[in-house]
């Protein structure tokens, strides 16, 4: 999915943390993901030390960006459960199924 993305800034959890995906983004897609800063395995205590105060504002400054959807989207399964999809056969059958549940989610919201 990520390789459809174009001209866009991706703000993405450690597990996206690949700097061959990174540049390959940057390159192809003119796109940039920002993750927080992942600890490297084997890197000296000294030079851990002195980076340490600029990944932790980094780390949390994506982290701050982050919350608001993640808060959303445990809402939005708290309410639907929207990732219980087991009677879904297809393609389309999915798409009705997440449109379904969120323009539930969004009634139940609004009082409708």
């Amino acid at each position: 999915m990520l390789e459809t993305i174009e001209n866009r800034n991706i703000i993405a959890d450690k597990a996206y943390v690949d700097e061959k995906l990174k540049q390959k983004l940057l390159k192809n897609q003119n796109s940039q993901i920002i993750t927080p800063v992942k600890a490297t395995k084997g890197m000296p205590t000294v030079l851990k030390q002195f980076d340490q105060a600029y990944n932790a504002l980094f780390s949390t400054a994506v982290s701050k960006i982050r919350q608001s959807v993640e808060s959303f989207f445990n809402w939005l399964q708290q309410v639907t459960t929207i990732q219980i999809a087991s009677k879904v056969r297809s393609s389309n059958g999915l798409i009705v199924h997440i449109y379904g549940k969120i323009a539930a989610a969004l009634c139940l919201w609004i009082n409708f």
